[in-house]
């Protein structure tokens, strides 16, 4: 993995490269996936979960399930 610092240019890099082209990658650092994406398609065992905007993917009960378990909720909200 990458420590913070080179997370974040890894982050501006990506996004220089990419300005005005589509980007398709598979990761699991949620902090980078929802710094990047303009649209998130959640995989849950094999199949789609939920496909949106990061807001919509962020509050998506079940994706929270999935990934968090049953008792999990967003900082600030329930």
């Amino acid at each position: 993995g990458l420590n913070s610092e080179e997370t974040r240019k890894a982050i501006g890099l990506i996004r220089r490269v990419t300005e005005g082209k589509t980007l398709v990658m598979v990761e699991h650092d949620m902090d980078v996936v929802f710094s990047l994406a303009d649209r998130i398609s959640v995989v849950h065992y094999g199949r789609v979960l939920a496909s949106g905007a990061p807001d919509a993917i962020r509050a998506n009960a079940e994706v929270r399930r999935a990934y968090l378990g049953r008792k999990a909720s967003v900082a600030g909200g329930e």
